[in-house]
């Protein structure tokens, strides 16, 4: 295999957690194939007469305690359509900002290979993808109408309501059904939101975990469970979730395949589902993770799995 010249847009290195960041856990072991990495924030972009640049640093990474993590060359503004692979790691928030830069990152994407594809990660945020899927969901509403809301609760009784673009378990928020606070919250959503909310039905089975699998070209690989701290409706590991490695059920297998053709139409590499119970919740395109816990806990070393399927394509 020949060595591969990787630029990794990501947020700042330096604030990153490198003991449990996936992007770090890619970056090593590109680095331990004898790739050539380098490094952007996203804000650097520019772009002109079809010319993509962005100011790029060599960058080193070591599997030390943050501060110690990384070691960064000098900032030089570079034709980004000189590298084989971009990786698009940045967190969401899936906003204006993010979908601007898919569209920036087309004008190199495939002859740079851009992981995971820009256009198909622009047409297929987390939250609403999944909704291609009904029979693997639990009962799901998307809508600002607080008719449609109420209508809803007074059906499925207690819910799930979240932002539509959101991440980490931020602005997710449990509503019994007889909870008065509904009216509320919707208030609050309407003036920081201006998409619609996603309305889930509660499931029970979330005591037990939220399961991340990490879904590799199409294929299961490991999944996580994530089992919410006591007191909390959420799971994600951002809001004290407690990671369990577990083996995957008949069903999530069911839906793994279930959902396959679609992920492999759009070229996803690294994806990550979220099951709770016998239900599909999220699929996970933009910035997956949970690399580092699963081979913490012992499960496959996901980011070689990863840079497989990309040196396939180079």
């Amino acid at each position: 295999m020949k060595k591969l010249s990787i630029v990794v847009q990501m947020d700042p290195i330096a604030k990153i957690d490198p003991a449990g960041d996936s992007t770090f856990a890619m970056m090593l072991e590109a680095q331990a194939r004898g790739h050539s990495i380098f490094y952007f924030t996203p804000d650097s972009l520019a772009l002109e007469n079809k010319k993509l640049t962005a100011n790029v640093a060599p960058v080193s990474v070591t599997d030390a305690p943050k501060g110690e993590h990384f070691t960064l060359g000098d900032f030089a503004n570079t034709d980004l359509s000189q590298f084989d692979v971009l990786l698009l790691r940045q967190d969401p928030p899936f906003d204006m900002n993010y979908i601007t830069i898919t569209h920036m990152l087309e004008f190199i994407h495939p002859k740079t290979l851009v992981v995971n594809a820009p256009a198909a990660v622009r047409n297929a945020p987390e939250k609403i993808l999944v909704t291609e899927f009904p029979e693997l969901m639990p009962p799901t509403l998307i809508t600002r109408d607080r008719g449609a809301i109420n209508a809803f609760r007074l059906e499925h009784k207690d819910i799930i309501v979240k932002p539509l673009h959101g991440n980490g378990g931020a602005g997710v928020f449990f509503i019994r059904q007889d909870d008065q606070n509904l009216v509320s919250l919707l208030e609050m959503f309407e003036k920081d939101f201006p998409e619609p909310f996603m309305i889930q039905k509660y499931l029970p089975d979330v005591r037990k975990g939220d399961k991340r699998i990490i879904i590799i070209d199409g294929e299961p690989v490991a999944g996580l469970n994530r089992i919410p701290a006591e007191g909390e409706a959420r799971s994600n590991m951002h809001v004290g979730g407690r990671p369990v490695l577990s083996d995957l059920t008949e069903r999530e297998l069911e839906i793994c395949a279930t959902i396959a053709p679609a992920l492999k139409e759009r070229d996803f590499i690294f994806v990550g589902i979220d099951v709770i119970g016998d239900y599909l919740t999220e699929i996970n395109v933009t910035s997956p993770t949970g690399i580092r816990e699963i081979q913490r806990f012992g499960g496959p070393d996901i980011a070689a799995l990863i840079w497989d399927a990309i040196e396939k394509r180079r």
